[in-house]
C-alpha cells in the first residue's frame, strides 16, 4: 500500500498517495469519497509507466482544513497547483463526482496543463437541464446546506453513507468495508464540516468559466445502472467541447470505477 505522503499547493497542505513514476495522472475522489476509491485504478496506472497520485481533496482529512468554506473555482486552482506542486507542468486529469467538477474547472481555467481530462458520473455542469426528477434526486444539495446538517449526517455512525450509495448506485451492494475509509475521514468534525462546504458554496447555475468551450481531450463515464443521468444527458453534453469527446458507458451507477473496477480500469487505461 502506498504510504501518504504531503505537498503544499495553493495555500493549503495536501495529503497524497503515489504509485509509479512517468506522466502524471491526476485522481481526484468525490462525495462521499476518498482517494483509497482509486485503490485498484492506482497500481495498475502506475504498471503503465505512469506517476499515479490520487489526494485527499481541500478539507479532508488528513489534508488541512480551509479557513472557509471550498467552492468550484478553488477546486480548480488546486488541481492545477497540485500539478505544478508534484513537479510537474501538466497531467492527465481523472475526476469522480466533485473531482470531475474540478477537473471541469481545472480545464476552462488553463487548458494547457492538461494533456487529456476523463470525468466519472458527472456531465459538464453546463450542459445539465433540471427535471422534477433529477432535482428530488438531487436534494442532498439544499439539504446539506441547512443548519445542523453535518450533526444528521453524522448520526447513528454514518448511517447516512449506505443509503445514500444505494441512492447513486441502485444496484450495488457494498460491504461495510468500502466505508471505513469515509467514515475514518469524517471521523474528524472539522474535516466533516470541510466537506460539505463545497455544498454550502455550491451554485445552481453555472458560473462564467463553465460556460466556455473546454479544449481538452475529453471522456465521461456514464453507468449504465445510474438511475439519474443515462447517457443521453453526457450526449447532451457535446456541444460544450471544442475538442474530442467521447462518451464511455459501462456498467454501474454512480460509483462504477467502485463497483465494476476491473471493467473500470481496463476502460481507463485504454484511454491513457
Amino acid at each position: 500500500m502506498a504510504d501518504i505522503r504531503y505537498v503544499e499547493a495553493n495555500g493549503l497542505r495536501f495529503a497524497y498517495l503515489e504509485e509509479g513514476t512517468g506522466p502524471l495522472v491526476l485522481l481526484l475522489h468525490g462525495f462521499p469519497d476518498t482517494p483509497r476509491s482509486w485503490d485498484h485504478a492506482r497500481p495498475r496506472i502506475a504498471a503503465r509507466g505512469y506517476r499515479a497520485v490520487s489526494p485527499w481533496l481541500r478539507g479532508y482529512a488528513p489534508t488541512a482544513i480551509p479557513d472557509r468554506d471550498t467552492d468550484l473555482e478553488t477546486l480548480g486552482r488546486d488541481a492545477l497547483a497540485l500539478i505544478g506542486a508534484l513537479g510537474e507542468t501538466s497531467a492527465i486529469l481523472v475526476g469522480h463526482d466533485w473531482g470531475a467538477a474540478a477537473g471541469y474547472a481545472a480545464a476552462s481555467f488553463e487548458p494547457a496543463r492538461l494533456k487529456k481530462l476523463i470525468t466519472i458520473g458527472i456531465p459538464h455542469p453546463a450542459s445539465l437541464k433540471p427535471t422534477p426528477l433529477k432535482l428530488w434526486a438531487v436534494r442532498h444539495f439544499v439539504a446539506y446546506k441547512l443548519p445542523g446538517a453535518t450533526r444528521r449526517f453524522a448520526s447513528n455512525d454514518f448511517a447516512a453513507l449506505p443509503a445514500l450509495y444505494k441512492r447513486w448506485s441502485p444496484a450495488w451492494s457494498p460491504g461495510p468495508d468500502e466505508f471505513a475509509p469515509v467514515r475514518e475521514v469524517f471521523a474528524n468534525a472539522a474535516s466533516l464540516e470541510a466537506a460539505f462546504g463545497y455544498y454550502r458554496q455550491l451554485r445552481f447555475t453555472p458560473q462564467r468559466f463553465l460556460r466556455k468551450k473546454i479544449e481538452v481531450p475529453t471522456i465521461a463515464f456514464s453507468g449504465l445502472d445510474d438511475n439519474l443521468l443515462a447517457p443521453s444527458d453526457y450526449a447532451r453534453a457535446k456541444p460544450m467541447f471544442a475538442n474530442d469527446y467521447i462518451v464511455e458507458e459501462m456498467r454501474g451507477g454512480h460509483f462504477m470505477h467502485r463497483e465494476h473496477p476491473d471493467e473500470f480500469a481496463g476502460k481507463l487505461l485504454a484511454h491513457l
